[in-house]
């Protein structure tokens, strides 16, 4: 067989189009990969709607990939034929920037290797990934487990690990969507006091499932007052995309405590006196790169995280990208390919 599906955007703005191709061969330095599930992530927007600067199209979005090693490139050491792999967002990096020089490899200056944004993803039955891409799955994650892990389940982990909390520490999740979900889990198998924080009190028992130690509704309750009563956060991990949610938050953290931001808003708003007066810090975070994702899998193995999918074929795509743009998906979108 020497044809595949995969999934292209042709311009900025425009439609799915499912297209036939050859079968790529990998290259020096890279595999290839026999997807077996890709999911939909928000920032796959950004090659959808051609917001990344630079772009070029047609363009094969997705990069939450998992499947099969079924092709290896000259000069790859440690892959071979038959292994599970996850690609994520990072699909690798130059080696020679000055970033990379000091082992920054996150924030590579060449932007060359993007999976699914500057390179081609997993929104077919085949792609190609750089070597040092490439995450080992565990046995006991599906495919279809597996997939969200590789960027929403990796940006709640990582940041929560380099967050500066130490278990018993009061962790504050705010919103319980794709991320949210996810975040609140890794927090209270991390050994924090986990509390979730979301809009209305039908979330209350799905917090509580998730493992959250106490709930707050933030259209009933003041969050940043009912965190102050609990002793303050040592850490608020803000998923959602809303910059008065997290500007609402803020004044709930404890002293020297840190909002984490993961959700992309657009602004937020801070009173720059209740920064210093608690010695408090924003910082953002960026996911990860491979070895970070093969901590994610590795730990959600074990500590039992699991994201909440809605799994729909190939196909339906576009249906599936509607879902998680408008927000109904619960929680997270995996397009398997059936293979």
């Amino acid at each position: 067989m020497s044809k595949m599906r995969a999934v292209q955007v042709s311009r900025p703005g425009g439609p799915f189009e499912i297209v036939e191709r050859e079968i790529p061969d990998p290259g020096a330095g890279a595999v290839r990969i026999k997807v077996q599930a890709c999911g939909i992530c928000h920032s796959d927007s950004l090659t959808k709607e051609g917001h990344f600067p630079g772009l070029s199209y047609p363009r094969v979005p997705g990069h939450e990939v998992v499947g099969i090693v079924d092709a290896v490139g000259a000069g790859v050491a440690g892959w071979t034929p038959g292994q599970r792999a996850g690609l994520g967002w990072n699909g690798g990096y130059c080696g020679y920037c000055g970033n990379c020089r000091r082992g920054q490899f996150f924030a590579c200056q060449t932007a060359t290797y993007i999976t699914g944004v500057t390179t081609d993803g997993g929104y077919a039955d085949y792609t190609i990934a750089r070597a040092e891409a490439l995450a080992r799955v565990p046995e006991e994650l599906s495919a279809v487990e597996a997939a969200p892990l590789m960027c929403a389940g990796i940006t709640t982990f990582n940041c929560l690990r380099n967050s500066g909390a130490r278990a018993g520490d009061l962790v504050a999740v705010l919103g319980l969507g794709g991320l949210g979900h996810l975040g609140v889990q890794f927090a209270s198998k991390m050994g924090f006091k986990t509390v979730a924080i979301a809009r209305g009190p039908d979330k209350e028992p799905l917090a509580n499932s998730l493992g959250a130690w106490r709930y707050i509704d933030s259209r009933a309750q003041d969050p940043a007052a009912e965190l102050q009563k609990l002793g303050g956060a040592k850490v608020i991990l803000a998923t959602v995309t809303a910059g008065d949610a997290m500007g609402a938050v803020l004044g709930g953290l404890g002293i020297h405590g840190t909002l984490m931001v993961i959700g992309a808003a657009m602004s937020l708003e801070l009173s720059p006196a209740g920064l210093i007066g608690g010695s408090h810090a924003i910082k953002g975070w960026y996911s990860g790169t491979s070895i970070d994702s093969e901590d994610t899998l590795s730990f959600s193995a074990l500590a039992g995280v699991r994201s909440m999918n809605e799994v729909l074929p190939l196909e339906q795509v576009a249906e599936g990208y509607e879902r998680m743009l408008s927000g109904k998906a619960r929680f997270r979108v995996v397009l398997s390919t059936g293979n």
